[in-house]
């Protein structure tokens, strides 16, 4: 599989997925966890999320910015990924919940610095590594591999994603198990409601506390005793990417003299930055830019997956079918979806590549901005079966109104797989080759500050996230209009892109 690539490949490969590993067991958890911790709603719950999803992008131009100017990659990478250990840390220890109203801000403060430390490692760690990865396939040995490369590089980093979430989750159903209680989706909602002076849905409440394993009737002493559990299972979770950290800093530091210097190592094929007219850096600039703007859009829709379609998993989805019993622990919840959309990465990955590499072998691969436009048209059919699927359903405004839905009444996992499906495929069309796009018409002196500019389109999808939560939770809006706000977002982009792609391609030559 890496025969025809650079040998550094495969080592910033597992150096990345060691990163994405602690990142994912994060990730799976972090909205779910802000909402049972603190007793947030969806939205404000999702505000916060869009903002740090937003800074883990946005701060890799800052990223770039400090390795392209300061020309020490290498150590800004391994910097970042001390101080994203820092950042899990904090996230990992343990305070008592529910959380006090007299050190609520001061918990929740803690709580997004922790989120910011490990955002400006990310920051500082991926983009670089990216622009690294891209140096590599600047000779004419490589050089035509350089889409298949980052695609191999992206399918490996998702080896991590498709593991993490599984063990923060049943980090935090052994420790329920290991305090007598069980995992239900819902308690957490319903705790907090009961104990904010809420009791319209106290039946329902005293019903699910028998369901897991409490024996008493006095229910302020169960939402208590659940939540704090519950919660010390998430701080365990955070603990884990801790040393996922780690063992990636090891195999980085073992490995990196095999990784080119971006601020030493002269490109042995194409146009030198110095040879290239102010013009031609101009275009080539404008052509990123371009690229950039419309990629967010894409984001916007399909970073729902840890957003809305979380909250749908949890609100809407029989999940009770949905679970891995390993003996110890049972694997079960709304968080086990987000393991679905990296292990089709890596099942889907070889797929795509055979049929690219099949057209290339007949002179008739897409160019790469065509692969993007296709992508997002991909993208967009994921959330036309999502509109489909929900429109028989209430909006969430009124079934928090009903206390749920009745367990004969939830739809089938496959609803979400099959969106899972349709989203990785547009994926693996999009981020890997935005990447080799950006590597390949970049300037040189740049590379760095550019690929961190791609991730500030990411950053900037990020931050409209919460959008979807606000229509997700909204009184007025079907549950349906959610998901037609992400095929209208996805539409646009690809006829953007493809308004444009004459003049991508003859960029990207």
């Amino acid at each position: 599989m890496f025969k025809k690539h650079p040998k550094g490949l495969l080592s910033a490969a597992l150096s990345n997925m060691g990163e994405r590993f602690g990142f994912y067991t994060m990730m799976a958890i972090l909205l779910l966890f802000l909402m049972s911790k603190f007793g947030l709603s969806g939205e404000k719950a999702g505000i916060i999320y869009s903002i740090f999803y937003f800074a883990i992008y946005v701060l890799a131009f800052l990223g770039g910015l400090i390795a392209d100017k300061t020309r020490k990659y290498k150590m800004t990478i391994f910097i970042g990924l001390v101080l994203m250990a820092v950042g899990y840390f904090l996230m990992a220890i343990p305070t008592s919940t529910p959380v006090p109203q007299s050190s609520f801000t001061l918990l929740l403060a803690m709580t997004c610095f922790g989120l910011f430390v490990i955002a400006f490692g990310n920051g500082l760690f991926k983009g670089n590594l990216q622009a690294v990865v891209g140096q590599m396939y600047d000779n004419q040995e490589y050089s035509k591999m350089r889409d298949s490369g980052f695609s191999l590089f992206y399918m490996f980093i998702n080896v991590g994603a498709m593991f993490a979430p599984l063990v923060a989750i049943g980090m935090r159903n052994w420790w329920l198990g290991a305090n007598g209680f069980k995992y239900n989706a819902v308690l957490p909602e319903l705790c907090h409601e009961y104990l904010g002076g809420v009791t319209r849905n106290a039946d329902k409440l005293q019903e699910l506390a028998n369901t897991v394993g409490f024996q008493g009737t006095d229910m302020s002493v169960f939402a208590t005793e659940y939540l704090n559990v519950f919660t010390t299972g998430f701080h365990y979770a955070f603990a884990i990417s801790i040393i996922a950290m780690g063992i990636s800093m090891a195999i980085y530091l073992f490995n990196q003299r095999k990784f080119p210097n971006p601020a030493t190592k002269e490109k042995a094929v194409g146009i030198q930055e110095g040879d290239m007219s102010i013009q031609e850096i101009k275009q080539r600039l404008y052509a990123l830019f371009a690229v950039f703007a419309v990629v967010i859009f894409f984001w916007f829709s399909f970073h729902q997956n840890g957003l809305t379609l979380t909250m749908f998993a949890k609100d809407y989805t029989d999940l009770s079918g949905f679970s891995i019993n390993l003996g110890f622990v049972l694997l079960e919840g709304a968080e086990i979806f987000q393991s679905v959309n990296p292990l089709l990465i890596v099942l889907l990955t070889p797929v795509v590549l055979s049929v690219f590499g099949a057209l290339r072998a007949r002179g008739k691969e897409p160019s790469t901005p065509k692969k993007i436009a296709i992508g997002m048209g991909i993208a967009a059919t994921a959330y036309v079966l999502m509109a489909l699927g929900s429109l028989a359903f209430p909006n969430k405004a009124a079934l928090v109104e009903m206390g749920g839905l009745p367990q004969d009444q939830l739809i089938t996992p496959f609803l979400l797989i099959g969106t899972y499906f349709i989203l990785t495929v547009a994926e693996l069309c999009i981020s890997p080759l935005g990447i080799s796009f950006v590597s390949k018409v970049a300037p040189p002196k740049l590379q760095g500050m550019m690929q961190g500019l791609w991730l500030c389109a990411t950053a900037v999808g990020n931050s409209l996230l919460f959008i979807g939560a606000i229509f997700y939770e909204s009184k007025a809006i079907p549950l349906s209009v959610t998901w037609t706000l992400f095929v209208i977002a996805c539409v646009l982009s690809m006829f953007t892109m493809l308004f444009m792609l004459k003049w991508l391609e003859r960029i990207a030559k």
